[in-house]
């Protein structure tokens, strides 16, 4: 049972790693169908711009302040707010705060596995 609840409950403030050469990230779940994943920025540290052609991504800020990119708009985030980046739409995180930052981010579907199979005809 424990095995089974560390993959379905998950700490995200634990999950926080950090390091002085870049940006962390922590995958909490994956699956063909979508990943979720803790990001940490410390100050000064980005995400580049780039854009995933069939998923949308979702980020919402744990802790700290991010300035999220999507398309041409640029936006400060804090605490329990979020923003969505569509399919095709280029998309970056960076901290430019004084303090560090983390995210939850998920993305649906999940790049790596390609896009969904058809449902299988009867």
């Amino acid at each position: 049972m424990a095995d089974d609840a560390t993959r379905v409950f998950h700490d995200t403030a634990r999950a926080v790693r950090t390091s002085p050469e870049k940006m962390q990230k922590v995958n909490l779940f994956e699956s063909p169908r979508m990943f979720c994943d803790v990001y940490a920025l410390l100050p000064g540290q980005a995400q580049k711009a780039h854009a995933h052609a069939g998923s949308d991504k979702i980020y919402h800020v744990l802790a700290g302040t991010a300035t999220v990119r999507i398309g041409e708009v640029t936006h400060a985030l804090g605490p329990g707010e979020l923003a969505v980046a569509p399919a095709g739409v280029e998309h970056g995180v960076s901290n430019e705060g004084e303090l560090p930052t983390s995210l939850l981010v998920v993305m649906a579907p999940h790049p790596s596995f390609g896009p969904p199979s058809p449902p299988e005809k009867a």
